[in-house]
């Protein structure tokens, strides 16, 4: 099995899965950095980074560019669906796709990846399908320990 693409959720994987939310209806999000420069190095290694995530934010596109994230996909109900068309579009199959998720709507999307993991504090649902929990709760780097110790050796 070779990893091509890693998909990542954002809300309690990148992020700390607290939305912040201001009096004008303005959101924040907070990511760690030490996910930053795993995640840069992806796409040079032949490895299409990508965000599906449920929510919409300006955030998460601002912080995608500084991640070198290879595409992003906003307002995404169906997960699953997102990745079958993926992987249709780049010829792939799911063998080649690592997938981090946290919560009940990364479930059926991360099921037939050929690499799955997950935050410490994931939900027990999504726990109990993955090849690795890392020891690193959602936004202390556990993206980041993921790719570094388990992904890049996958590669």
């Amino acid at each position: 099995m070779k990893i091509k693409m890693l998909i990542l959720d954002v809300d309690g994987t990148l992020t700390d899965g607290k939305i912040y939310m201001g009096p004008n209806g303005e959101a924040m999000k907070a990511f760690n950095c030490h996910d930053t420069i795993p995640l840069q190095k992806l796409p040079s290694l032949g490895v299409t980074t990508v965000i599906i995530t449920k929510r919409t934010s300006k955030i998460v596109e601002n912080r995608a560019k500084e991640m070198n994230i290879c595409e992003v996909y906003q307002n995404i109900i169906n997960k699953k669906e997102k990745i079958d068309e993926l992987l249709s579009a780049k010829n792939l199959t799911y063998d080649n796709v690592a997938y981090i998720g946290d919560d009940e709507n990364d479930y059926e999307a991360m099921l037939n990846c050929g690499f799955k993991a997950c935050p410490n504090d994931a939900i027990e649902k999504i726990k109990n399908i993955v090849d690795y929990i890392s020891p690193n709760k959602c936004n202390e780097s556990a993206v980041g320990e993921i790719i570094n110790t388990k992904l890049l050796k996958m590669l």
